[in-house]
């Protein structure tokens, strides 16, 4: 699936579940299994903690990017890095809060494409 952005157009079928159910299903099952490691290897923590730890990791996320924007030489492997942390602290977030990020996700996403759906029509970019 390919998607042509620039114009508001969409290759993508967003009109039926085909597109929404996998994310949906596959985010459920991927944090159903950082929950069971979380629990397994690591103390229980508030959701509160996990915010914090994310945006800490968003944080050096960002530096990293700012310093590649501002020329200076990057690993690769560090952004690699710190995006991965970015993700476990989500989970681990969600988690906490009892946050269904599949389902989460699923409806956000339906949200901003009915939005880009709505601008398109009036020739706005979403």
């Amino acid at each position: 699936m390919m998607s042509n952005a620039h114009n508001g157009e969409s290759t993508f079928d967003l009109s039926n579940e085909d597109f929404y159910e996998p994310i949906k299903n596959n985010l459920q099952q991927i944090q159903t299994l950082f929950d069971a490691y979380q629990q397994a290897c690591f103390q229980a923590r508030p959701p509160e903690f996990f915010a914090l730890e994310l945006c800490g990791e968003a944080g050096e996320l960002a530096n990293l990017e700012k310093k590649r924007w501002k020329g200076k030489a990057v690993n690769p492997h560090d952004i690699s890095d710190e995006a991965a942390d970015v993700l476990i602290a989500l989970m681990n977030f969600a988690n906490a809060s009892g946050i269904n990020l599949g389902e989460a996700v699923r409806a956000k996403l339906i949200r901003i494409e009915n939005k880009r759906q709505r601008l398109a029509e009036q020739d706005e970019t979403y």
